[in-house]
């Protein structure tokens, strides 16, 4: 990510990390990587700048995003611009 990346803070109950048997930090990782996978699976982010948010490469990034229902392309010419862009 970039340095002028911004933080945000949500509130958490403990009854959630002790309940996933997660640290905070690995509930971020976690909530990140969700969210970036629902922003691209509504066509809201592209797959390479989701990944990066995410901190993964590309293609594990979209095998995890497709085994969660996204599809890769599904919007037609401006969904595949969108996609192609960043190569």
């Amino acid at each position: 990510m970039s340095t002028d990346a911004s933080t945000i803070t949500i509130d958490c109950p403990s009854e959630i990390l002790l309940e996933l048997h997660v640290s905070k930090e690995e509930l971020a990782v976690l909530l990140k990587e969700t969210v970036a996978i629902e922003l691209f699976r509504r066509g809201r982010l592209s797959s390479g700048l989701a990944a990066r948010w995410a901190g993964q490469d590309r293609m594990p990034f979209l095998m995890k995003a497709m085994e969660q229902g996204a599809a890769l392309l599904d919007e037609g010419k401006e969904d595949f611009r969108r996609e192609t862009s960043l190569l």
